[in-house]
């Protein structure tokens, strides 16, 4: 890769353009861009056309290999695709029902579902060779293209908002609102300490979005970090340097199909632990 001065750029630089996303927004100076170097003057509406467009490409993709899997349900025969889904299946209940023991909604299993396949699907996308797709949308004209999706935390931040919404609306839909003001107020120090309740209580119930979102955020920024690293060893290193980064690509590569598996179901259980709790009329 070159600058645009076509002199050879410093590994700094190299890091930086792949850490950089294609960006979007409205601009005082320049009105509408698509200049991620303009993105702090885009404010909150600066929209990263690289991530939401891999999350929604991968969610289609994802509805389209469940929806071909379906139709062919038999008992018969069953085709790979049909023992994928419902292996999926089998496994996402089997984490509901462990969770959800007395109580029932039927929505959690579609979106836990969901949240495991699409969410790995985007983790998935990490083992795409650093280089490959940006270098293709760069001969597109895109100077700058992210395909991590899961690696922006506007994504898993915005995912886990989606999940504390329905935290909040499932706890006052099934505790009323004075049950969840209570709950938030009367524990666990009773109501003569009420403030203080409130302040620990609150904190616990943001804390829950944020650590769901930074958690998957981090483990795939690290990830893609340590890809980039060993890139480095491919494009400015010799060659001895360079065979040494195609060996630890192939170790990193299989070891971190762990981590994108184990990151996928960690955020569908907490999901689901954290919808059980909106459920939960007990009192404690």
């Amino acid at each position: 890769m070159v600058s645009d001065a076509h002199t050879p750029i410093t590994s700094e630089e190299y890091i930086q353009h792949h850490l950089t996303n294609w960006v979007c927004g409205k601009t005082e100076s320049h009105g509408w861009t698509c200049d991620p170097h303009h993105a702090n003057e885009m404010g909150f509406w600066a929209f990263h056309i690289d991530s939401l467009g891999w999350s929604v490409f991968l969610g289609a993709v994802f509805i389209l290999l469940f929806r071909w899997g379906i139709p062919k349900l038999s008992t018969e025969a069953p085709s790979g695709m049909q023992n994928f889904v419902e292996m999926c299946i089998e496994f996402v209940n089997d984490n509901v029902q462990s969770v959800f023991v007395s109580a029932k909604n039927n929505l959690i299993g579609p979106m836990a579902l969901t949240v495991l396949i699409w969410v790995f699907l985007m983790n998935l996308m990490d083992l795409v060779p650093v280089d490959y797709l940006p270098e293709l949308a760069k001969g597109a004209g895109i100077e700058y293209f992210k395909v991590v999706p899961t690696a922006d935390p506007n994504i898993t931040l915005g995912m886990a908002l989606a999940v504390f919404i329905l935290i909040i609306f499932y706890s006052i839909k099934i505790k009323g609102l004075k049950g969840f003001v209570a709950e938030l107020t009367l524990h666990p120090f009773g109501k003569y300490f009420i403030p203080v309740n409130f302040i620990l209580e609150g904190v616990n119930l943001i804390a829950k979005p944020i650590s769901l979102g930074l958690r998957l955020f981090g483990n795939l920024y690290a990830g893609e970090m340590i890809f980039i690293l060993i890139a480095l060893m491919l494009t400015f290193s010799s060659i001895s340097i360079g065979l040494l980064g195609v060996g630890l690509h192939v170790i990193w590569a299989l070891f971190h199909v762990l981590i994108l598996g184990l990151q996928a179901f960690i955020f569908m259980v907490l999901t689901i632990v954290y919808l059980a709790m909106a459920h939960e009329t007990e009192d404690h």
